[in-house]
């Protein structure tokens, strides 16, 4: 026995005891004959004169995302790691031509290694970490119906009224709640404040929890209008940002800042946004017109 075969047997059972110790469990790493590592033992301490037979087994390798199991077959060569080892995985998820291009990137980066350089845990780690590029691959290229199936949301627009709002905090609060959450609509400062917030169901309700709580109570959701959507809901929106309204107050009340906002200027801005039916909603009379 030469010392270079000795050095590739010895770096083969440490190899071996490190996958043990990754995969305890029983099962998890398969030798295809069970004592070959023993054999290898025995030659190793000169009582076995043949050469034990190559170290072959399959280590089942259970994919986080998506949910799949990888087995990759081994074999390593008596001169490994000097010489190259042999590898191969396979799913039953895959098919044919993604199974070789998995394993041609697996192959391709073993490459890299240096001779004398243990690989199978760094082939492991490779599976794990690049495998699912190859299931959705597939999934791309051969479940069209599934990809092109529409998903359904719910577009919601909101009508909300307060007593007042003119706080500067509490404005700050809503404006960078509203475009956080990616929500179009305005907030009229004053006496009443009026918020309209628009765009996806979950959005708006996270828009609405998030500002009442904790502790305003004068406000009050007075109308919701909601559709069904299989796209974006860009096309559904009446304004294109979310915004402070400032309107013209009427009268002047000093530093009070308690003042009345101008309703009719508030009605000309709903109809210029198709909203004029709400104005009734949120205040109880008819909207006229202004040249009426």
């Amino acid at each position: 026995m030469s010392d270079s075969m000795k050095e590739c047997l010895q770096l083969q059972l440490l190899e071996m005891e490190m996958l043990f110790s990754m995969f305890p469990n029983q099962g998890e790493v398969k030798l295809e004959d069970v004592n070959v590592l023993t054999n290898i033992k025995r030659y190793l301490e000169g009582t076995r004169e043949a050469l034990p037979p190559k170290v072959e087994f399959v280590i089942t390798l259970q994919i986080e995302e998506p949910k799949v199991k990888i087995d990759l077959q081994v074999t390593m060569p008596h001169s490994y790691p000097y010489a190259a080892l042999q590898l191969f995985g396979r799913s039953p998820e895959l098919d044919r031509q993604q199974q070789l291009l998995l394993n041609k990137g697996l192959t391709s980066y073993i490459g890299t290694f240096d001779p004398g350089e243990l690989c199978v845990c760094a082939a492991i780690q490779w599976l794990q970490d690049n495998s699912a590029s190859y299931f959705l691959n597939r999934k791309l290229a051969y479940e069209p119906s599934t990809q092109a199936k529409p998903v359904k949301n719910t577009f919601l627009r909101m009508w909300i009224y307060s007593h007042h709002i003119y706080q500067q905090d509490l404005r700050k609060k809503i404006l960078d709640v509203g475009k956080r959450l990616d929500v179009t609509g305005f907030c009229m400062t004053g006496k009443p404040g009026i918020i309209c917030v628009e765009g996806f169901k979950e959005h708006c309700e996270e828009f609405w929890h998030t500002i009442r709580y904790p502790n305003w109570k004068h406000i009050s959701c007075k109308h919701a209008e909601s559709v069904e959507t299989e796209g974006n809901g860009e096309d559904l929106r009446l304004f294109h940002s979310f915004e402070e309204l400032l309107l013209e107050a009427h009268g002047d009340y000093g530093l009070r800042n308690d003042y009345h906002m101008n309703l009719g200027q508030f009605l000309e801005f709903l109809k210029k946004h198709k909203s004029e039916h709400v104005f009734q909603i949120l205040f109880g009379i008819e909207s006229k017109s202004s040249d009426s």
